[in-house]
């Protein structure tokens, strides 16, 4: 064949300008949103379409934390070396395992090792059980209703174990996009074919079904068409019915028998035709009625990097996922890490690069608690023999998350409201390039997290006790030197929330003096303990006389749990709250809970886009639906 019947390179583009090309082509198209449900244990390595709620707490009792017995705590008081104390089987105490069920009247468990046993129904001990001691609460790891996952998250096996934990047994995920294969060429035969000489046994298929499954797709391979322009072009037609991505492999060159290039010209677009790299230049970017359609050289090597070129990428834009690069990075610790030198510890991190720094701040250390694997981005390992790291260390970290998700992510720390998660899953469904990860401190953390640098933005409700005006006399109290801004974001009730048909017939601040009523209050800073103070100071209702004062849970999903469970009488908590966990509720005041900002990052695109979703009509009725939120004034920004 003449010279003149020989296929040309068209092009000879840069790598990185043909993947922004040809991978812009499909970006817009690429809404693949075929959904479909899938049990649990058949999730691994899928994405979500929308975020994932428990259904239930986990765990769903009040479970004994360690091996011993389980005491009334307020029976032990006075126990201690000098006055050991005797305790009775059944009445007094009960023998209980790790994991095991805590009821009434038992609120309390001592270790095995700290008791002496006298005979078969009488131990002694020799320090008194604080209340609940030894015990993980009902909703420690998971509170009924938090969010689990967010949308277009890739599920991990830990992931499963949550889920599962939460009593979901199945997921809506995207539909794996499926990728036909096509191997070419009159040379190459199946491996279960004799092999003679001239001919070649065909791998480079195999190869891309796994690259196709390892990446997220799903493989569909085609039998070996022979060099034939008629059976290349029917087979090309019929993938592109069948599949959302098609590969042609060999014949992309500029050999007399290299017809790929033609049929595709006949059939769609050849986009571009010749890559500035070696290996991979003859590959073949076209589009067949709007799917992409690649060829790929016959060469082994080539094949493998044109691949990871092209296919890739365009894979992990279908499945709403961000390519990463590299496994470690170095960041700077936001608070010490005490270590003990009996272990190696892995210790859970969550990371987000504010200014020029990579900050890691350290996530809960229990053993039980699986959602601060969930949430970690990266793991720090403190090595045996080293007792931990102060603030300020850099460390190195080991990552969990693409590095590029992690940069891409808006870090928040300050107090909680389970509107943070939801408006967080709703930047990123609307932005898949976009995160935001909340760190629960309460509101004066919040404040002096941003005082450090350690977040872009801090959500905070804190009530000026003399004017009732919320946050700005804090924020210049504590930030006086900084040009700092308030982005309005909801009011929201605050109020008791009490159990169903309010057994106690609790009426208000006044009623938490009673002996009777088992008080659960939130963490020192937090803002809702600060507004508590207020009323009780407002009512003269004394501190020490409030039981359970000195109880703390975090976040007001906990406290919820805690007042559902039955281990607590009420607490001071938001509406929204009260509802998800199917609490009455008390309401006590409006409060302004804002998101305070320094000044020079509103001008940022992630800044602009999350106040642009903050305003969303789709994000503002998930809000209303969740009840006790006045969302007038959302989004405007108060200068400071």
């Amino acid at each position: 064949m003449g010279k003149e019947t020989r296929n040309i390179y068209l092009t000879n583009i840069p790598l990185e300008e043909a993947q922004k090309q040809y991978l812009t082509q499909f970006k817009d198209k690429n809404a693949f949103k075929k959904a479909e449900k899938i049990f649990v244990l058949e999730a691994l390595d899928r994405v979500t379409t929308q975020a994932v709620f428990a259904k239930k707490s986990s765990p769903s009792y009040n479970a004994a934390a360690m091996d011993g017995i389980a005491v009334i705590a307020e029976k032990t008081y006075g126990a201690m070396e000098s006055n050991p104390l005797s305790l009775k089987l059944g009445k007094e105490f009960k023998f209980i395992n790790t994991g095991g069920c805590l009821k009434d009247p038992f609120d309390a468990v001592i270790m095995i090792e700290d008791i002496v046993e006298i005979d078969d129904a009488t131990v002694e001990i020799y320090n008194a059980a604080k209340p609940w001691q030894h015990v993980r609460p009902i909703g420690e790891d998971i509170v009924e209703g938090e969010m689990i996952l967010s949308a277009n998250h890739k599920i991990r096996p830990i992931d499963i174990g949550a889920l599962l934990a939460g009593q979901i047994q199945e997921v809506e995920v995207y539909q794996q996009p499926k990728v036909g294969i096509i191997p070419t060429g009159s040379e190459i035969i199946e491996v279960s074919e004799e092999l003679k000489d001239g001919k070649i046994i065909e791998s480079n298929s195999r190869m891309f079904s796994g690259m196709v499954q390892h990446y997220g797709g799903r493989p569909n391979r085609y039998e070996i068409v022979k060099d034939d322009y008629r059976l290349i072009k029917e087979t090309i037609n019929k993938a592109v019915e069948e599949n959302d991505i098609v590969i042609i492999n060999a014949g992309s060159s500029a050999g007399s028998e290299d017809y790929t290039v033609n049929v595709i010209r006949e059939l769609g677009e050849v986009i571009i035709h010749g890559v500035a790299t070696k290996p991979g230049k003859p590959a073949i970017l076209a589009s067949v009625k709007g799917k992409p359609v690649i060829g790929i050289p016959g060469y082994p090597v080539s094949a493998y990097f044109v691949f990871e070129f092209f296919l890739k990428p365009l894979l992990f834009q279908y499945n709403r996922q961000l390519l990463s690069e590299g496994n470690k990075i170095k960041a700077t610790l936001t608070r010490r890490v005490v270590s003990s030198l009996k272990h190696e510890e892995y210790i859970r991190l969550k990371l987000g690069k504010v200014g020029n720094k990579m900050m890691a701040t350290p996530l809960e250390r229990g053993a039980g608690v699986t959602m601060s694997l969930v949430k970690a981005d990266g793991i720090l390992v403190v090595p045996q023999q080293r007792e931990g790291y102060e603030a300020g260390t850099e460390i190195e970290v080991t990552l969990l998350k693409p590095q590029e998700e992690i940069n891409n992510t808006i870090v928040s720390i300050g107090s909680h409201d389970i509107v943070m998660d939801i408006i967080g899953n709703h930047l990123h469904t609307e932005n898949p390039q976009l995160f935001l990860s909340s760190a629960h401190v309460g509101s004066m953390g919040g404040i002096m997290a941003m005082k450090k640098g350690e977040c872009h933005l801090a959500p905070i409700h804190l009530m000026d006790e003399e004017t009732g005006v919320y946050n700005i006399s804090y924020v210049k109290r504590y930030l006086k030197d900084e040009k700092m801004a308030l982005i309005k974001f909801v009011k929201r009730s605050q109020g008791f929330m009490i159990q169903k048909g309010n057994p106690k017939g609790i009426k208000g601040i006044l009623d938490l003096a009673r002996k009777d009523i088992q008080f659960i209050n939130r963490q020192r800073g937090a803002g809702t303990r600060i507004l508590l103070d207020y009323y009780l100071k407002k009512t003269e209702v004394e501190v020490s006389t409030v039981n359970g004062y000195d109880r703390e849970m975090t976040t007001h999903m906990a406290v919820a749990a805690a007042v559902a469970s039955g281990t607590a009488d009420c607490g001071l908590g938001v509406y929204s709250a009260a509802k998800s966990m199917g609490l009455d509720f008390i309401p006590v005041d409006w409060e302004d809970y804002d998101l305070l900002i320094p000044q020079k990052e509103l001008n940022k695109e992630e800044v602009k886009k999350l106040i642009e979703t903050m305003k969303d009509g789709k994000f503002l009725k998930l809000i209303e639906d969740l009840g006790g939120y006045d969302t007038k004034n959302i989004g405007e920004i108060i200068y400071l």
